[in-house]
Formats: C-alpha cells, sequence, structure tokens
C-alpha cells in the first residue's frame, strides 16, 4: 500500500526589514567577516525581503557611498565565499551607504539612517553591530541614546565584556541605561559554530549519548584551542588583555556552559540561556595554583610590549563545578599562542570498565585512551568517538578505532553558516539562544576574581611546543593530548 507523501516542513519565517548599522566599518572585522557574512546571507536567501546596511566610522575615516561599496567588494573578494558578482551583488551593492559619527556630531549617521530608513519604506528594525574598540563602546551607546537611534533597536556588542567583574558592571551599566537586556547581543562567534551548537542535538536528541554524560561515566572533559599564530603585531590589545581574558572568558567558559549544562525545559533564549548561567553560578572560585600562565619566548622582544611584560600568551586552567552532574569531574581548559597546532576540539573522556579479564600486554595500548567522545568544532567540524577493539590475530590484544560523523562528509556545504553569518541572521531574528547574558559574563569574571587578583608567574614555554612542562602536573591523573595525537 502506497504511504500518503509527508507535508514538507513550512519554511522558516525570515528577518523583518531591516536597517543594519556598521560602526567600525573600515576595520579589520567588517573587512574580514561582516561584509562577506552580509553578502552570503544575501546571496542564500536569508536576509530580509527588504534592507539597508550603513557603514559608519569617525569622520576622519569617512567614507562617500561610492568607496564605501568599493571597500565591500574588495573585502567580498578577498574573504568572502561567494564572488561579488551577478545580479545578487548588483542588489547587495546598492543597499549600502555610509554615514560618519562622531560623539560630538552623530548628523551624518542619523541622516544616513533615515534615509535607509526611508528606502526600505515601513517601519523596518534598526540593528546596530558595535564592531569598534573597547575604548569607544560607551560613547557609541551614549550617542545612539542621545540621538534617538536606539528606540526599538537592538545592538550586538563585541568582546571582551570587561576585563574583570568591576568594568564588566560598568559596561552593562552603560549598555541598560540604552537599551534593555532583551535588545543586547553579546556576541561570541565560538557559539554560532554549527559544530558546537550541534552539541545540544548530540546530547538532548540522542539516547545514546545523554544518558552517560554526567560524573558516573566521564573521568574529565578537556577544551582546547591552541594557535599556531602568534600575536601578529597586535601588542597593545594583546599587553592590555592577555590569553585568559581574550580566550577563556570569552570563548572557553561560554563552550564550558554548553557541555556542561542541564536540558532545558525547551529550546529557546530563555531556557538555554537560563541553563548556562546555572551551571556559571555552580563554578567554584578560580584558584591560582589550578593554573598555568605561560609565555612564549621572544613575546617580549616583539614590538610594542613591555620587555618585563607579565602578559600570558598562554593559559591552561582547572575548573570544577560543584552541582549533582558534575562533582568530581575536572573540566580542563588550554589555549594560547605559537602552539603546535591550531584547533578546536572538545573531548569527554569516559570512565575504564575493569579490564582485569585482559592480559597486562593486551590493555598496554589503552594507556589512559581507551574511550572518548571527540567534538571537533573546527569548520567544518566533525564528532568521533574513540574505543578499544581486538586486534585481528589468534592472541587478544586491544586496538583503539574510531567511528566518525564529519559535516563536509555528511551534508552539503551550501546549507551551512559561518560562525559570524549565523549569529548575524539571529540577531535580525531578535532570538537571543547563543549570545551571552549579563548576568552569566559577571558571573565568570566573579569566579575569575581569585586568579586575577593573584596570578601565578608566567613560565616560558618554546613556540612551536604544546605550553610549559608544568601542565602536566596541571591535570593529573589525566593528560593533554588532541584526539589524533598517539
Amino acid at each position: 500500500m502506497t504511504q500518503p507523501a509527508q507535508p514538507a516542513p513550512a519554511p522558516e519565517p525570515g528577518p523583518a526589514d531591516h536597517v543594519v548599522v556598521l560602526f567600525g566599518a573600515t576595520g579589520d572585522l567588517a573587512r574580514r567577516k561582516l561584509l562577506p557574512g552580509l553578502f552570503h546571507l544575501a546571496k542564500a536567501g536569508l536576509m530580509p525581503r527588504r534592507y539597508r546596511i550603513v557603514g559608519s566610522a569617525p569622520a576622519a575615516e569617512a567614507l562617500s557611498d561610492q568607496e564605501f561599496r568599493a571597500h565591500a567588494r574588495q573585502a567580498v573578494e578577498e574573504f568572502g565565499r561567494s564572488r561579488p558578482e551577478g545580479p545578487a551583488w548588483q542588489e547587495f551593492e546598492s543597499a549600502l551607504s555610509f554615514g560618519a559619527a562622531d560623539p560630538q556630531a552623530p548628523e551624518p549617521l542619523v541622516a544616513a539612517v533615515r534615509a535607509a530608513e526611508e528606502a526600505v519604506g515601513g517601519t523596518p528594525r534598526r540593528l546596530f553591530h558595535l564592531a569598534v574598540p573597547p575604548v569607544a563602546f560607551t560613547s557609541m551607546v551614549e550617542l545612539l541614546g542621545a540621538t534617538g537611534l536606539a528606540q526599538d533597536a537592538r545592538v550586538i556588542v563585541e568582546k571582551p565584556f570587561g576585563t574583570d567583574l568591576a568594568s564588566a558592571r560598568a559596561l552593562n551599566g552603560t549598555i541598560h541605561s540604552v537599551f534593555d537586556e532583551s535588545r543586547v547581543f553579546r556576541i561570541d562567534h565560538f557559539l554560532g559554530k554549527e559544530a558546537v551548537d550541534n552539541i545540544l542535538a548530540l546530547r538532548f536528541a540522542n539516547g545514546l549519548f545523554e544518558p552517560l554524560w554526567n560524573r558516573e561515566h566521564i573521568s574529565h572533559v578537556q577544551i582546547d584551542v591552541p594557535e599556531q599564530i602568534d600575536i601578529q603585531g597586535r601588542a597593545h590589545f594583546f599587553e592590555g588583555t592577555g590569553t585568559f581574558r581574550d580566550m577563556i572568558v570569552t570563548h572557553l567558559f561560554q563552550l564550558l556552559g554548553f557541555v556542561a549544562m542541564e536540558p532545558p525545559v525547551v529550546l529557546d533564549a530563555q531556557s538555554l540561556r537560563d541553563e548556562q548561567v546555572k551551571v556559571f553560578r555552580s563554578m567554584r572560585p578560580l584558584e591560582p595554583a589550578h593554573v598555568v600562565r605561560g609565555q612564549y619566548t621572544g613575546y617580549r622582544a616583539e614590538p610594542g610590549v613591555d620587555p618585563a611584560s607579565d602578559t600570558e600568551t598562554f593559559a591552561a586552567v582547572r575548573v570544577e563545578i560543584d552541582n549533582w552532574r558534575w562533582a568530581g569531574v575536572p573540566f580542563l581548559l588550554r589555549s594560547g599562542k605559537a602552539l603546535a597546532e591550531g584547533r578546536h576540539v572538545v573531548t569527554l573522556g569516559l570512565r575504564e570498565p575493569v579490564l582485569g579479564m585482559f592480559p597486562l600486554n593486551a590493555r598496554a595500548t589503552a594507556d589512559g585512551r581507551s574511550n572518548e567522545l571527540v567534538i571537533d568544532f573546527a569548520d567544518p567540524g566533525s564528532i568521533t568517538a574513540r574505543f578499544l577493539v581486538k586486534e585481528p590475530g589468534p592472541s587478544m590484544r586491544l586496538a583503539e578505532a574510531d567511528m566518525v560523523f564529519g559535516y563536509q562528509s555528511s551534508f552539503t556545504a551550501d546549507n551551512s553558516l559561518e560562525g559570524y553569518e549565523h549569529l548575524l541572521l539571529e540577531a535580525m531574528l531578535g532570538d537571543q539562544s547563543f549570545f551571552t547574558r549579563s548576568d552569566g559574563i559577571e558571573r565568570l569574571w566573579e569566579v575569575s576574581a581569585p586568579l586575577l587578583d593573584a596570578p601565578p608567574p608566567v613560565e616560558p614555554y618554546a613556540p612551536g611546543s604544546w605550553g610549559p612542562d608544568s601542565i602536566g602536573a596541571l591535570v593529573a591523573p589525566h593528560r593533554w593530548h588532541l584526539p589524533d595525537q598517539q
């Protein structure tokens, strides 16, 4: 008997008509990520039906509309996944305009936004993206409030979200004086990656994994984001920030929240972020003795770096979570510059069963690496289950085997969005699920306070290594590793 055809899934609603304003439109982030990302959304049919994009920068860096369009074309040619050509580019290019803005002279920007709204027609939503240095956050937010442009608008705020608890509270206070929290989108591009979002599906949609996702079955969790690059001439930024503030608080703690959260009641922004913040509240304050700070040899000779600098270019942190699911399970976080490889990996180490039935020579190959679940969230991403099997042959010897799911081999890349593209779309839709909440970021700075108040001295490490020698003792009885290293 022929089965009736299943109805096609209803198309997801697209964003309402928008005017998107990019502060810092002439900067590196806009050139590498924002302009190419917006064009890719437009070409994929994911932008609003009617929209305009207004670039902005201080008057000293102002561009004409035509110069901004040429700037956007060059950015898309150099960094985009889609070529700036054909009708798609012509339509996108025609939506671009520019309006300079200084705190004491916002009139060109106000005029450009009003003109863009008239071109769109009706009452389009406004979305402001503050792709500007932290020192400019306050003046730009105050400008939006004073001019009335912030009314009913949303704002995307780039990291860092403060440098300690006091500065985070001050920044949140400034933002909340103009925008209520429901209209604030603190962006972390890690949380826009397909493989990171897939953590939710992996855990909560599969009976194979969720029953194991606790202290009874998992011995430790490792979140590893090493980088091969050095500071690449960014001494001014890095000297005032360091790896702990730049990577651990902003990115790796957010990943920890996703990995460790309890099942949300429903898959919406409030429930997801409530569960993530519960994890942050369960984190013990960081003990300086459970942190290794490193500095690669040669960092102090970088142009603009203090010859006596104590800024860390490497941080390894042992985090403890005091709740029923994770008590006693260490979360081991590591990131740094000038390391052996660039990777983005979450590894869940499962507890070993009793292997007494196997001869000692059969167990030797296990070497503490018997069962792991590995989530590689570097684009395009993969998930690997690692386990022990019997080697072919007459004797009982154990060997490692992998089962791998790869996004690239399983799905067409045409359907994928890069982290910034995904989050720009979610911000236009008003969905805050993958954006950081103010109470969450303040709690992370609160648990970081003991380390910031009394940081251990930096330890040297050679460029191309995995960091200082002392990191092994930090994670004992476990060990640092990346999944493809034997």
